[in-house]
């Protein structure tokens, strides 16, 4: 799988209220990116991930222990995972990032050409 973007992972795990976020996200970046990682369908995730959530068009994955969240879009069809947001599980409750993520907006036509969150 491809991921778009690490950055945001980074980001993420350099706020100092964040750094024991790194390893888990770097372990779970290194998995995901992993050429022999292909899937084909959530439940090909969830194989992997039996705590990643589906949320709308929206993946989150439990990351830390259950104390952050990542939340993705992934493109099966062209093998891309979007990294949307990282958040603290606290930051996850309240939701605003349903919004933000576009986690229900309408899901890309397959019939057309893919288009970026």
């Amino acid at each position: 799988m491809r991921i778009i973007t690490h950055s945001r992972l980074k980001q993420f795990w350099e706020l100092s209220r964040h750094r024991d976020a790194e390893g888990p996200l770097r372990a779970w970046y290194g998995h995901v990116r992993h050429k022999s990682v292909a899937w084909k369908s959530f439940h090909d995730v969830r194989a992997v991930f039996a705590s990643a959530s589906l949320v709308g068009n929206c993946v989150v994955f439990n990351i830390g222990g259950n104390k952050y969240r990542l939340v993705t879009r992934i493109m099966y069809r062209s093998q891309k995972v979007f990294v949307l947001k990282v958040m603290t599980h606290h930051e996850y409750d309240a939701g605003d990032w349903k919004v933000d993520c576009g986690c229900f907006a309408d899901a890309p036509n397959p019939q057309q050409k893919e288009i970026r969150p």
